[in-house]
């Protein structure tokens, strides 16, 4: 009888970190509807001491990956479906942790504070999809075939090629030793200026639609309108900086917004 008192606590523990997710969401829209995110382009010092940016990105985006790989190996017994969910999670966070950080040319270090934040999401997001995929999900094996699982996987993994082919057109924007800012070109960058943050919100959209669970959509809500304001911001900076920006281009879905 305790062990299910802790186990029904846990699952209404995972309900209101879902929830909660969702309103720090609706919060991070309005408040960078006012500043902007000190990453990147955008780092100052008012946000704390600097962290060198290859060192803060596999750090901060570690606890995503070995959270849910922790949980596999103690929960052997999860099904195909569950086990499927994860397992494109964790692929996420292999291409965030292992290989996209030591892919960066130069970079600007991270403020401390953006870094932390990142680094305890990282946590709370790693704890939430991955105690909910191996122990209160319950999909059954028959799941797999169902179109809800089977759209939301070719959703992420479109939104997973969207997205690093993105980021390896950012990367080589520039020359070696040539310095500044580029205006982006190839791929989806000539029909949006957030074509990285696109192909993640699909990744995102497709897990939650694959999983149909409380947990997965909050992460892709969450994910939405977080990257929806540093889109904007990213577009208005190119707008800004470049006077021969295409006037064409959209921010972040193709030919409408």
């Amino acid at each position: 009888m305790a062990l299910l008192a802790v186990l029904q606590d846990e699952r209404r523990l995972l309900e209101l970190l879902s929830f909660l997710m969702l309103l720090m969401g609706a919060l991070s829209f309005i408040l960078l509807r006012c500043i902007r995110v000190p990453y990147g382009r955008y780092a100052s010092s008012t946000f704390g001491p600097p962290v060198p940016v290859r060192l803060a990105w596999f750090i901060q985006e570690l606890p995503s990956l070995a959270v849910p790989v922790y949980y596999l190996i103690v929960h052997r017994e999860v099904g195909a479906p569950s086990r499927a969910l994860l397992v494109g999670f964790i692929c996420h966070y292999v291409q965030r942790t292992l290989i996209f950080p030591f892919l960066i040319r130069g970079g600007k270090p991270t403020p401390l504070a953006s870094f932390s934040l990142a680094f305890i999401f990282c946590c709370y997001n790693g704890y939430l999809q991955s105690s909910y995929l191996c122990q209160y999900a319950h999909l059954p094996a028959e799941w797999i075939y169902d179109p809800r699982f089977i759209i939301g996987t070719v959703l992420f993994i479109c939104g997973m090629l969207v997205n690093i082919h993105s980021d390896h057109i950012l990367r080589n924007l520039r020359k070696p030793g040539e310095t500044g800012y580029k205006i982006p070109k190839g791929g989806l960058f000539e029909y949006v200026s957030g074509a990285n943050f696109l192909g993640e919100i699909l990744e995102w959209t497709g897990f939650a639609i694959a999983g149909w669970s409380i947990p997965g959509a909050a992460f892709a809500v969450f994910t939405l309108l977080v990257l929806l304001s540093r889109a904007q911001q990213h577009h208005q900076w190119y707008i800004e900086k470049f006077e021969n920006y295409p006037k064409a281009r959209k921010i972040l879905v193709p030919f409408i917004y």
